[in-house]
């Protein structure tokens, strides 16, 4: 939610070229104008992941440069040194930090320790990255972002946090049906409030998904959550299913951050049929990341007709 509207919309287009470039490359080729070379990123995992730590690995070494992996838990942090005193150390190590963190305000204090850019790869609160992949997603199959609905089904997590965020940024709308236990966090709701975002909180979900051009839903379970049952029981309306999306637009795209729980947030026929682009999506994520990591190293965003294309 800290970027601008300018500067989130440079890194969706870079992201968009550095894609169209690589068409039928192999994975391990360098982009042309590697603006990661020679640097270092370091990865820390206070969580599990399978997309995030693969797609920003191939991200910096397509960009040229190395990537060092840790868990919180092999490091020091794992016995009670400070986040600031680590941000301090990375700092002089490495070139920047991905961290993939249980609580929100650990990434505001390694940012604001350190003296290296500092990236969310997945917090409490909100996934940036995810949804930049999500975007650059929707414009590839449906044009620009600017005026889309979107409709959000299911749990107001991190994701859907993020996807509040950048239609404040971006311009569209986006319409959320959650239980009311499950909504959006008050403050996620207050920037809404403050920026006049585009964003209705709604419990029914085929209000939600009525011309809706994509439908979005993530697992009604994350990691952390503590009440399973509650959560399953709850959620249980919230289903994407083949009745659901037929009240979108026609054609409306169907989409997953993954994992997925089939059967439960979404049934086999829809992420498995013709509407749903969640391989590109989960694809995206290495594109996406690719062009945040260029911004934080301060490359000129690159475009298929020449290198400086903002």
């Amino acid at each position: 939610s800290d970027l601008s509207t300018q500067d989130l919309r440079a890194i969706l287009n870079d992201a968009h070229s550095r894609k169209k470039l690589r068409e039928g490359w192999p994975k391990g080729k360098l982009d042309v104008d590697v603006p990661g070379k020679d640097r270092v990123l370091a990865m820390i995992f206070q969580k599990n992941s399978t997309r995030t730590r693969f797609s920003f690995d191939a991200a910096i070494r397509q960009l040229g440069g190395h990537t060092l992996i840790s868990s919180a838990s092999d490091m020091q942090l794992g016995r009670g040194e400070t986040i600031e005193d680590t941000a301090k150390v990375l700092s002089r190590m490495v070139d920047a930090i991905m961290i993939r963190a249980n609580e929100h305000n650990d990434v505001l204090r390694l940012a604001a320790a350190a003296t290296i850019p500092v990236i969310n790869g997945l917090t409490n609160f909100s996934h940036p990255c995810q949804v930049m992949a999500d975007i650059q997603t929707i414009e590839e199959h449906r044009g620009p972002i600017q005026e889309k609905t979107l409709a959000w089904v299911g749990d107001g997590n991190n994701v859907c946090v993020s996807l509040i965020h950048a239609s404040a940024r971006l311009g569209f709308t986006l319409k959320i049906a959650c239980p009311p236990q499950y909504r959006p966090s008050d403050k996620a709701m207050i920037f809404v409030s403050e920026t006049q975002a585009k964003v209705m909180l709604m419990t029914d979900p085929l209000e939600a998904v009525n011309g809706a051009d994509v439908v979005l839903t993530d697992c009604w379970v994350s990691m952390g959550d503590l009440d399973y049952e509650a959560r399953i029981s709850g959620f249980q309306p919230y289903q994407v299913n083949s009745e659901l999306m037929k009240a979108a637009k026609p054609g409306a795209l169907f989409m997953h951050c993954l994992p997925a729980h089939r059967g439960e947030e979404v049934t086999d026929e829809v992420i498995d049929g013709p509407q749903s682009v969640v391989w590109d999506e989960a694809e995206n994520r290495i594109h996406a990341q690719k062009a945040v990591l260029a911004w934080c190293f301060g490359a000129g965003l690159f475009d298929i007709n020449g290198y400086e294309a903002r």
